[in-house]
């Protein structure tokens, strides 16, 4: 094995983690470790291999925020320093997780490729990445191994840096969300339409509420990298184009389901460039999108549902809502467990209600809320979403996580508190 770099499966924790209390320049520096890895399996199991470690000059994710707090997403990074003290951690979620409920998955064993990344560490650090059991809803390890920053195993190389243009710059990385806008389908004598896409998109952002008191949180940029040719991969109608970002239509055999497999690209991407949320402009007039926390989220340029699609999907992707709609057409069965808590804030199964929205209830609302006056406009737990129509509950009737028509509640309670996690905020009340 080379030195400074092996990996083992893990079976037990050998102590409890703790909490990072210390300064962050105390355990690392402010570049990044990249983490390139493979998720294999089917509905019934799953592996992970690391596949390559690479440095990257910049780290823009937060200074004091550095364990999550949310447990959100089905897969965790987590970084510990000798003698198992956790100093960063990060959930996530994976479009191979999602494949696992469908009925291909039943059928077939496949392999996924991932990536994601974490500060650069000063000294050697022991890296776990765990996965959500759906039984039980806890996390269990799936892959741990030691990392030697200085190790020789490590990719080092440059890659091409990309033009980059600004659409707003409030501040530094560290202390701000940012956001990045990169194109799929556009050619390098559309980048001018690309620019102009994503400022249309940027505002449409900072209009909607809760974004737009918190515009000042944000850097935007937008990140120049051209198709060979326009438009995006559209399988079920035999048409393939070639792009950057290797987006197509039509995931998981649903039309609208837009969304790439090519993590790589996507990081390459972004090598240089802070980046702490990614949206992913396609050059289409198309109805189509997605979304993966802690990932990236996709939508097409031009169609008339475009704006709202675009805020949909940074919803999933940013802080982690789920979809509240039951009555469109999916490839999963069986997405969610109903006898365990959803990790999203904005559904549940009653099974841990008090730690959603109880508290902000209406006095005397019923649990579960009949859908009629005088219950039928306000906060709730109204049956339906998470793609069931029964079991699951969603918050309010209408929200921009069922049919755009405006975040509720409950959801801009949970995309305050990202915002104010990415951005080194603690103990702000974001609940109004």
């Amino acid at each position: 094995m080379p030195v400074g770099l092996w990996m083992t499966a893990l079976l037990t924790l050998c102590c409890p983690a703790l909490p990072a209390q210390d300064d962050f320049d105390a355990w690392f520096e402010r570049k990044s470790l990249r983490i390139d890895f493979t998720l294999s399996g089917n509905k019934t199991c799953r592996s992970a291999a690391l596949e390559q470690l690479r440095e990257e000059p910049v780290w823009a994710g937060p200074l004091k925020n550095r364990t999550d707090p949310f447990e959100y997403g089905d897969y965790y990074i987590k970084v510990y320093a000798p003698g198992r003290q956790l100093i960063y951690s990060r959930g996530f979620n994976t479009l191979f997780e999602e494949w696992r409920t469908t009925d291909e998955a039943a059928l077939q064993t496949r392999s996924w490729s991932n990536s994601i990344s974490v500060p650069w560490p000063r000294q050697r650090v022991r890296i776990e990445l765990s996965a959500r059991e759906r039984s039980t809803n806890r996390f269990a390890p799936l892959l741990e191994w030691e990392v030697d920053p200085q190790s020789i195993t490590i990719d080092r190389s440059p890659l091409k840096p990309l033009k980059t243009v600004d659409i707003q710059r409030k501040g530094d990385p560290a202390g701000k969300v940012d956001l990045v806008f990169l194109p799929e389908g556009y050619t390098e004598a559309e980048m001018e339409k690309f620019d102009a896409d994503a400022r249309r998109f940027a505002d449409a952002l900072f209009r909607t509420p809760p974004y737009d008191r918190r515009q000042d949180d944000f850097n935007v940029c937008a990140v120049h990298l051209p198709s060979e040719e326009s438009g995006a991969d559209l399988p079920g109608r035999n048409v393939y184009r070639h792009t950057a970002l290797h987006v197509g239509f039509y995931t998981f055999g649903i039309d609208r389901y837009l969304t790439t497999r090519d993590m790589k690209s996507v990081r390459d991407a972004v090598w240089n460039v802070p980046c702490d949320a990614v949206f992913i402009l396609v050059n289409s007039d198309l109805y189509g999108g997605g979304g993966i926390y802690n990932f990236y989220a996709i939508g097409t340029a031009d169609h008339e549902r475009t704006l709202r699609v675009f805020v949909h999907e940074l919803g999933h992707s940013f802080a982690g809502l789920a979809d509240e709609y039951f009555q469109s057409a999916v490839a999963y069965s069986d997405f969610y467990n109903l006898e365990v808590e959803p990790w999203e804030p904005n559904i549940t199964t009653l099974v841990d209600f008090d730690g959603k929205w109880k508290d902000l209830l209406p006095a005397d609302t019923p649990v579960p809320t009949p859908l009629k006056a005088p219950f039928a406009d306000r906060v709730g737990v109204f049956e339906g979403g998470g793609y069931l129509a029964k079991g699951i509950y969603r918050p309010m009737d209408h929200c921009t996580m069922r049919d755009m028509a405006g975040f509720c509640p409950v959801c801009q309670r949970a995309i305050l508190k990202m915002i104010d996690f990415m951005t080194d905020k603690r103990g702000q009340d974001v609940s109004d």
